[in-house]
């Protein structure tokens, strides 16, 4: 993954999608490209254009907190953003390329019997979006991604967009598709060579459109909590939350899905639960490397 190029495609996404009416400046005259015009960035930033420019060209290098504050400002970006350009920033720093600490590739006992002791569906995932182990009700859930695996390793990527059943399982699937994407570009954005990574972002764009489409948009979002529908092929549909919970040990992150007390998704909860008893599918445990 080159990263100067993420970092020129992600500002000049950014740009492109702030209006000149949204930054406080007159629009004039006729522009050829939506959005704003570097020098339009540096001034509301108060840097030279050269230096902007050089920012955009890829070069994030020593660029300090003041800087990236005024960015922020000019460039109206989100705390998602915001946390993307930090990393972004980070990762390109001087000296020898920066590697964050890999992830481990299994998931600790303790982990494991914390996933055990929960009474709705829980996973653990990686960066990746690999699906690395899971309790008995999660692997119910999730017993159409594990089956698409055909005993790899879970992945939501690799489901979403290569696997035509993901969008009858997602209840929203546009959605579902625009998060993994989103939390994807973050991931790079923190881990740029992660090779997992890289290989799996490279498939994805070879082998989807919508994928394709997806990345060139730049989008972040970090989804600590939320809802989701889901079409399950047991059970019917279920109105799900969900909450993560960061294992920053191992750079790896916790899903919890819950339903709301007396409601229909509880009860098929209950039914999915029992059917899980017995049609228990293999693990999401596989080591990845």
């Amino acid at each position: 993954m080159d990263h100067a190029a993420e970092i020129r495609a992600f500002l000049t996404s950014r740009r492109a999608k702030t209006s000149p009416q949204q930054a406080g400046l007159p629009a004039y005259g006729n522009r050829r490209v939506p959005g704003l015009r570097r020098s339009e960035v540096a001034q509301l930033a108060g840097i030279s254009v050269e230096y902007y420019s050089r920012l955009e060209r890829g070069n994030l290098s020593g660029v300090s907190g003041q800087v990236l504050d005024a960015l922020t400002r000019a460039l109206r970006l989100s705390q998602d953003d915001r946390t993307h350009l930090e990393d972004l920033a980070r990762t390109a720093g001087p000296g020898p390329r920066r590697r964050r600490r890999p992830a481990t590739a299994s998931v600790r006992s303790n982990v494991r019997r914390l996933l055990d002791s929960m009474a709705g569906p829980a996973f653990v995932v990686n960066g990746c979006g690999d699906v690395l182990a899971a309790n008995t009700l999660g692997r119910a859930l999730y017993a159409p991604m594990i089956e698409a695996a055909r005993g790899a390793t879970p992945n939501h990527g690799r489901f979403i967009f290569l696997d035509p059943r993901s969008h009858q399982f997602w209840g929203d699937w546009e959605r579902a598709a625009d998060d993994v994407v989103a939390l994807l570009h973050a991931q790079a954005g923190r881990d740029p060579y992660n090779k997992d990574l890289t290989d799996l972002i490279g498939e994805l764009s070879t082998r989807s459109d919508e994928f394709r489409t997806r990345w060139a948009g730049h989008d972040i979002r970090q989804h600590h909590q939320g809802a989701k529908p889901i079409h399950h092929p047991v059970v019917g549909t279920l109105h799900l939350t969900y909450e993560s919970l960061e294992l920053p040990a191992d750079g790896l992150v916790l899903f919890a899905y819950g339903t709301e007390p007396g409601s229909d998704s509880e009860d098929a909860l209950r039914i999915l639960a029992s059917w899980a008893a017995d049609h228990d599918p293999e693990p999401a445990e596989h080591s990845h490397g």
